[in-house]
Parts: C-alpha cells; structure tokens; sequence
C-alpha cells in the first residue's frame, strides 16, 4: 500500500494529475491508524520531494524557449500570490500544473523556498485529510468511518476544483 500512493504521488508530482488524495484516503482506510497514517504522510511528502525535484531537474537540462517562459511568467503573475508562496495555495486551488518545471522556470524563484512550500502543504494538506480519518474512526463503525472519510475526501476534491474555476475565471484564464 506504501508503494502505491508512492507511486501515485511521483506519478502526479513528475507526469499527470492522478488525484492522490483519493489514493492517499484509500490507503488509509486500508489500515486505519495514527502510525501508518503518518507512515503515508511521510511517503507522500517523499514522493512529492523526487517527483518536484525530477521534473525540476529535467527541465533545468533541457533549454525552455523564451515565449514558453514568458508564458510561465505571464501566467503566475495572474494567481493570488506570485512567488514561491502559489505553491502553498496550489494544495488547495490547483493552478500550478507540473509545479517542478514551474520552479525551473521562473528566474526569481528559489528552489528550496519552492519545495518548503510543497513539503508543507503536503503535510498540511494529507495530514488533515490524515486526522479527520482518524477522528471518523476513532468514534463511528468501520462502515460508517469509510463512508464519510471517502465523503470527506470528495468534498475537499470538489471544492478544490470549485476552487480552482473561480480562481480561473476571476483572472480570465482559459482552458483554450
């Protein structure tokens, strides 16, 4: 189950959105304790660190033409906050794709204020998620605890794409 959301959040930090908070829910439920829950959050911080750092590396080798990186710039100067700090807002309004290449890109981002950011919304993001599991286990029926962690689980997916639309729709950003 460890390799799994290892996976799953290597994949989602370095290749394609893959909704890690449903696999990292779904690991829990599969042992529903604060140990192995932590041992989750430590994989999932893990897994986020080598697949940022990857896509970063990748992109650091490889030369990004000038209109791709004004692109970058023109696009995070639209977000709340336009420096490592986006990062942090990204858990819960999912702006940033491919947030690695992001902090290659951009000349005035630092590598290491980019992935504090990560690791700490990470830890705050998943150990939330983490504890509010717990909590429904600790004091419902098995059945019942999955049902409103997985509950729990979607609504924070919803409103993280709700999120996300107004956001986009308040900068007039497109899917075009």
């Amino acid at each position: 189950m460890l390799l799994c959301v290892f996976l799953i959040f290597l994949i989602d930090a370095f290749i394609f959105p893959t909704l890690p908070e449903l696999f990292f829910i779904v690991g829990f439920i599969y042992q529903p304790t604060l140990a192995f829950g932590l041992q989750l959050l430590a994989v999932a911080v893990i897994a986020e660190i080598i697949g940022f750092t990857t896509l970063y590396w990748v992109v650091e080798h490889i030369h990004v033409p000038r209109r791709i990186k004004n692109i970058v710039d023109k696009y995070i100067k639209f977000l709340i906050v336009s420096d490592e700090r986006a990062l942090l807002i990204n858990r819960v309004a999912p702006m940033i794709p491919f947030a690695g290449a992001f902090i290659s890109i951009i000349d005035d981002w630092k590598f290491s204020k980019a992935m504090f950011y990560v690791v700490i919304g990470c830890i705050l993001k998943y150990g939330m998620m983490m504890l509010m599991s717990n909590f429904f286990f600790e004091y419902f029926s098995s059945d019942d605890a999955t049902l409103y962690t997985l509950l729990f689980v979607f609504i924070i997916i919803i409103a993280s794409f709700a999120a996300t639309y107004i956001r986009k729709r308040k900068s007039g950003i497109t899917d075009d």
